[in-house]
């Protein structure tokens, strides 16, 4: 099975003040179908720039990005790419355009051309989906952040992409805020079988992917299972990043002595470990 996503070799420049920036260095990256990969690193490592390459919001300097088998250079192929790789940004007061929620949802279905019986079918699904359909009627200034983020998450939904992209979502929230929308978009991986790519400088929120991949100066440094890039607690601080507090935790007690599992991920686990300890 052809992977959803095929980013290779890419390279992307541009100008800052005459001098020339590269954004990222020969990028490798393949992400298959119902894959839910989550990508880290601090501001200035690339992470932003490789997710609007996924959406053609960017096109490479180098090298090929292609969606579904369709090359994001090629011009015929962009709505297509973009209603197959729905994108979600960090302020969701850029992505509401209607006075009234699901109004707001049908936006992108209505500019697909699509009837309106189906759009109907399409906002109260994708209502359903984020845990939104008690607020389809109201105005959305007056939710709350957390609520707004998922209002803009179901107006990519109704478009009905096979793949999303989410670029710090979540980085405007607050902490229930936060959850609401990762809950939504774990819940948008398991059970309705959309692909994600999660761009976050949140480590806890990587805890659950099946894949993270870490980049640093345009170029992926570490790529693995949760557990594998977080137990590498001393290269990850090396390159400025934290990791999930249990697992730190985890780490400080090893150095202390404490026979523990250096890959300890949740809370359920490091107590389960200290219990086993007793």
């Amino acid at each position: 099975m052809k992977p959803m996503i095929e980013v290779e070799q890419v390279v992307f420049l541009y100008k800052n003040n005459e001098e020339e920036i590269t954004a990222l260095n020969n990028v490798n990256i393949q992400v298959k179908k119902g894959e839910f990969v989550v990508i880290i690193g601090h501001n200035g490592s690339g992470k932003s720039t490789l997710a609007k390459h996924i959406n053609a919001l960017l096109l490479p300097t180098e090298g090929r990005v292609k969606v579904k088998g369709m090359d994001t250079k090629d011009e015929e192929h962009i709505w297509s790419i973009r209603q197959t790789a729905g994108m979600v940004f960090q302020n969701p007061d850029n992505q509401i355009v209607a006075t009234i929620v699901e109004e707001d949802v049908a936006f992108g279905p209505e500019n697909l051309g699509v009837e309106p019986k189906e759009i109907r079918n399409r906002v109260g699904e994708a209502l359903r989906i984020v845990d939104m359909v008690e607020y389809s009627e109201k105005a959305p200034h007056l939710l709350s952040g957390g609520q707004k983020q998922r209002i803009a998450i179901a107006g990519v939904i109704a478009m009905r992409p096979d793949c999303i992209i989410f670029d710090e979502p979540t980085a405007m929230l607050d902490p229930s805020g936060r959850r609401e929308v990762i809950n939504t978009i774990k819940k948008l991986n398991r059970e309705e079988k959309i692909t994600i790519v999660h761009i976050t400088h949140f480590m806890e929120e990587a805890v659950e992917a099946d894949r993270v991949i870490v980049m640093e100066d345009g170029k992926i440094v570490l790529e693995g299972t949760p557990r594998e890039v977080f137990s590498q607690v001393e290269q990850l601080k090396g390159l400025g990043l934290d990791v999930p507090q249990v697992t730190d935790l985890a780490h400080e007690l090893l150095k202390d002595g404490v026979e523990l599992p250096k890959d300890i991920l949740t809370v359920d686990e490091m107590v389960m470990e200290l219990c086993r300890l007793k």
